[in-house]
């Protein structure tokens, strides 16, 4: 049997979303700021804003737990970046996606396509990795990212592809769909 060669791929990783890093961020921080209150438990105001002395001063070295746990969250996002989240290909016939781990592979013929769009996600809205999320007819994948491609099938099914290279997938499944 002939191996089929593919027409695109695509690789999103899971550490490249903007809300997740940002949230991982914000706690990192919050833990070395846990750690140095610890190293330095006196009380402050700043602004009028009073900061009490640190809690618990009995036991020693209460706050290294901050210090590690912060260095832990940040390798995490660091090992989160080499974490294949979604894996797209294009073949002539049908599309593939790929997730990580223990998902099923979805597989999207396009006899069955019967309307591509390239859409822009909303500017200020904030997007969690989804693998084959099925929402009201919807079925969303999404790692990163601001563009998707919208197909429709003939069946009322609607799916939103998540892509970082929007023309090229577009102009891909487009040329497919219109061979059929």
């Amino acid at each position: 049997m002939l191996k089929q060669i593919p027409l695109y791929q695509e690789r999103q990783y899971l550490g490249y979303n903007r809300v997740s890093t940002l949230i991982r961020t914000v706690l990192a921080l919050l833990c070395f700021m846990g750690y140095y209150w610890s190293e330095h438990p006196k009380p402050i105001s700043v602004s009028g804003i009073y900061i009490g002395s640190y809690p618990v001063e009995e036991i020693p070295a209460s706050g290294h737990i901050f210090f590690i746990l912060g260095v832990f969250i940040l390798l995490l996002s660091v090992l989160l970046m080499y974490v294949l989240h979604i894996h797209t290909i294009v073949y002539p016939n049908y599309l593939i996606l790929d997730g990580f781990w223990g998902s099923r592979k979805v597989k999207i013929d396009f006899s069955n396509i019967h309307t591509v769009k390239k859409l822009r996600y909303k500017k200020n809205s904030f997007r969690r990795p989804v693998y084959n999320l099925f929402i009201k007819e919807i079925v969303k994948f999404y790692t990163s990212g601001n563009h998707f491609i919208e197909l429709k099938d003939k069946d009322g099914f609607t799916y939103r592809i998540g892509t970082q290279r929007p023309n090229e997938l577009f102009k891909i499944i487009n040329n497919q769909i219109n061979n059929f």
